[in-house]
């Protein structure tokens, strides 16, 4: 069955909104893109208008911003230590926003989106 965004079919107090016409292709979603760790993988999705969406299936590497030195610099990910959208994904080394990683550098803080934006960037925590 298809995921769809669009308006509840129920109201607040449990009566019926009458459709007034059927689902547009435009208002289906899709299931998380639940990002996970290895080598780059990226798939291409077409979105609306034409446009491109580039979703990261899997990462090796970070771009790590340290803030002390002011430079970004690439860094290797070991593995997944916290993550707060689900305790569930760290055994899995699933990546997120918010996640926090150990890399060859030291520990990192996603602050990207990886099922939406197809990069992985961070940020170097003390």
């Amino acid at each position: 069955m298809a995921i769809s965004q669009k308006r509840s079919k129920r109201k607040i107090t449990g009566g019926r909104y009458r459709p007034f016409r059927k689902e547009k292709i435009g208002e289906l979603g899709r299931d998380p893109t639940l990002t996970k760790m290895g080598e780059n993988r990226v798939r291409v999705i077409r979105i609306m208008s034409g446009k491109e969406k580039r979703v990261l299936l899997s990462a090796g590497l970070v771009n790590v911003y340290n803030s002390e030195t002011k430079k970004y610099q690439k860094a290797k990910i070991k593995t997944v230590v916290e993550n707060p959208a689900n305790r569930h994904y760290v055994r899995r080394n699933i990546i997120t926003k918010g996640t926090i990683v150990d890399t060859d550098i030291g520990k990192v803080k996603i602050t990207s989106r990886p099922g939406q934006e197809g990069s992985l960037n961070g940020v170097l925590i003390k």
